[in-house]
This record gives structure tokens, sequence and C-alpha cells, in this order.
């Protein structure tokens, strides 16, 4: 923010000049007495420089950091080349504002046209829009984009993040969607049931959301899932972690109808929980349906290439009244984050991230199992989360925490009816750490 010089007394005296006023409380009169504030603001005074940054490290130092992490649930800790927030702090990006006049916003909207085609290649989709708040309003949007008339109901598997089914439903409650969710088997979708209940009342089933990896870690058969939905008429939308994608085969291949996810993982730190980026894509029948924003690439008068905001004839900005979804605006840094970081890890690099991922979490789990009263709940193939059971949980974690380790997350704080802990690993977590986590853990 080097170019930010706040307003001087007199250049505010001279405005108020301007639109003939003579002070603030002249230029607010008409603003009814009972609701200015008369009484004298409690403000501390000013600070310097010194002292400010001495109040923040005290404020900062109250916080809880811990040394070592191996919890994920939807939030992850991945490693960010320093590139990626060199690159990103440039103010011209930071204080960019909505890309509506083209013909002065070449650089924001190639950043966006970037990260569209990098989540597409990801993917395996044909077209994305700009980005969405969060994974869980990127779902919800996927969903809604399924809906015709005749066909109401909404399948969503009981694998999938509480939250992003709560956002589901909450969404689907709004428009009057009747959700019903799918149960499980061994922590996957059950397919039998799916295809019992497509047998009953698939004419009027829109959509089945389903999430890879799913919420236990473990990886569901989408290829499988899609046939079923499908069969029935309806679509799939795949809720997808994009580290996982380093190595999983894309929704696409696999053949989902729409790809969702929650970008964190690609360059954005923890940050207390935010901002985030929800991503979403969908295949080239869909692309109309698309909500937020869409950045295309066309050429100017001269024949340059250039990039504009494009199906700008949509009902979010003109037919208001048969709107089908109120996002019109999306996390522009927040997606530059994202294609900087795919950009300097490239595809090997993520590649190398995933299977880093993978091998530290198989090698996690089967140290942990070995621990007496720390099962495997789920015996199938999981990325880089997995659950176990665990003889006392509060007890376990309250012990982790004392040794700077955040432990996994208790299935019961979201899932009150489930026990045993959910795990992650990434490549953050050393061999070290590993060893560490399953010592504390057999001292118990």
């Amino acid at each position: 923010m080097g170019n930010y010089i706040p307003h001087t007394a007199q250049e505010r005296e001279a405005m108020l000049r301007v639109v003939g006023r003579t002070s603030a409380r002249d230029l607010f009169a008409e603003i009814p007495q009972k609701a200015l504030y008369t009484g004298e603001t409690t403000l501390p005074s000013g600070l310097s420089e010194l002292e400010a940054a001495r109040t923040m490290q005290k404020l900062a130092a109250q916080n809880t950091v811990f040394t070592s992490v191996f919890r994920g649930a939807g939030a992850y800790r991945h490693y960010i080349p320093a590139a990626v927030k060199r690159i990103t702090a440039n103010e011209t990006f930071l204080t960019a504002y909505t890309p509506y006049q083209a013909e002065i916003s070449q650089g924001i909207l190639q950043s966006i046209f970037e990260y569209q085609t990098m989540i597409c290649e990801l993917t395996g989709m044909d077209a994305s829009n700009a980005s969405m708040y969060d994974g869980a309003s990127a779902s919800a949007e996927a969903v809604n984009m399924c809906a015709v008339r005749d066909r109401t109901v909404v399948y969503v598997a009981e694998s999938a993040h509480p939250h992003v089914i709560e956002t589901i439903r909450t969404y689907c409650f709004g428009y009057g969607y009747t959700v019903r969710t799918l149960p499980l088997v061994n922590g996957r979708l059950d397919a039998g049931a799916l295809k019992n209940m497509l047998a009953e009342e698939g004419t009027h089933v829109s959509c089945l959301y389903l999430q890879q990896p799913n919420f236990f870690g473990q990886l569901e058969d989408v290829r499988v899932a899609a046939a079923l939905i499908h069969g029935a008429g309806a679509l799939l939308a795949v809720g997808c972690n994009p580290i996982a994608l380093g190595l999983l085969e894309s929704p696409g291949a696999l053949g989902a109808d729409i790809a969702v996810g929650e970008g964190q993982p690609l360059g954005l730190p923890l940050g207390f929980g935010g901002p985030y980026l929800g991503f979403m894509a969908c295949k080239a029948p869909l692309m109309r349906k698309l909500p937020g924003r869409i950045v295309g690439e066309t050429t100017d008068h001269a024949g340059r290439r250039a990039f504009v905001l494009t199906l700008q004839a949509r009902e979010q900005h003109i037919r208001r009244e048969k709107a089908s979804s109120n996002v019109c605006s999306n996390e522009a840094l927040c997606a530059l984050t994202a294609a900087v970081y795919l950009s300097v890890m490239g595809a090997e690099g993520l590649a190398e991230a995933a299977r880093q991922c993978h091998a530290k979490a198989v090698y996690a789990a089967k140290r942990i199992v070995e621990i007496p009263g720390f099962d495997l709940k789920y015996e199938g193939d999981f990325f880089h989360e997995f659950v176990t059971a665990c003889p006392d949980t509060a007890r376990t974690l309250a012990v982790l925490e004392k040794k700077g380790i955040l432990g996994g997350l208790p299935l019961s704080d979201l899932l009150p009816k489930e026990n045993g802990i959910l795990w992650c690993v990434t490549e953050m977590n050393s061999k070290a750490e590993i060893d560490a986590l399953t010592g504390a853990l057999r001292s118990l």
C-alpha cells in the first residue's frame, strides 16, 4: 500500500468548501441528532511504529502455535514457496478493483483467465469460473446448477464434509429442493443403496454430490457413481482435493459433470480460517449455467490478444428476476495465489507434493495402528487422511497438545454419533514428527 496517503486537514477543508459545507458535522447535518454520537470517544492515543509493533507482538503471543500439526478436515497445512507470497504481495494485485472496464484491467483479467485454465487442466473440465467464496458455497452452487423443473431431488453422500452438507441443505431449502443423504459402507458411498434409491425416484433426481477423497479420507469409486447417476438421467458433481489431483485421475476423466472444491491447499495459508477460495468447473454443456464471473479470451481492434468478462448477458446483471444464483463476485487475490502456486510448483511439483502426502500418511497410519486401541476404522484406500479408534480422545489430544502437537480431529466434534480421530498428514510432516507423534501416543 505504498501509494496510500491519508487526506490532510487542509485537503478536507478544501473538499468541504467545494460542497458548500464548513465542517464535518455540517456535512452530516441531515442525520437526525438522536442518531449521532455526542459523547467522548474512548479510543487510545496514537502509538509510535515501535509501540504499535510491540502491542501486536504481545497480542500474537497469546496464540497457541503448534510446531507439529496432524489435523486437516478441510483446511490443510502445505508448503508454500516463497515466490508465491512475494508475487502476490505486489500492491497492484492487492489494490486491484473489479475488472468491469476491460481496457484498463487487462492484467487482473489475464490472471483470472490463467487461473481458470489451470483449474480446467487440473479437474479435466471444459470451463471454469473466476472462483467462488469457498469450497462449501461452490458445492452448493454446483447442486443448484443441476436442478431443472421436474428434477428437484438432490442426493448427497453422507461421506461428504458435514459443513458442506449443511451448506447444500441451506441452499436447497431456499430453492425448495429436497435433499436426501445416501448411506455408507465401510466409510464410502453405498453403491447398492444408490442404485435402489434411483430405481424408486430416479426421474426426480437432479444430481449426486460426492466428495473425493471423502471426509473420512477414503477414496470413492467415482466411475461407478457416475455410471449409476447418469443412467437415471441425472448429473454428478464431485468435490475434490486439488493436491490429491496431482496423483488421482481427474473428476472429468471419471465421468463427473461438475468439479468443485476448496482451493485453500493451493498456496493459501491456514490463516485462522480464511480468506479461502472455492474453485468450480464444468463440462461444456453446462457452461451457461456456471454461476459467477467468467473471463474469456478475445482480440482487440488491432488483432492483439485481449481478455474480457464474458457471458455477461446473464441473470446476475440484466435478468435478476430469473436468477438461479446471486453470486456476482469472486476471490480474485486468492485465485491469483492459486494460479501462482500452480505455476511455481508445476505438474511434477504438484505430483511430488501429493506423493509425499500419501506416502507419509501411509507410514503414519502403519505406526499408529501398531499401538493398542488405535485400530484403523476403515480399511479402504486413502490419500492423506484416515480415521482410527482411540481409547480416550480427550486425554490423548490434551497430552499431545502439551508436547506441542496438534492431534487429529475428534470426529464427535462434527458428527456426534461418530467416535475416533481423523488424522491428516501432509508433506510438511517429517518422519521425525510422525515418530514423535507415535511415541507420545505410546506413552499413554
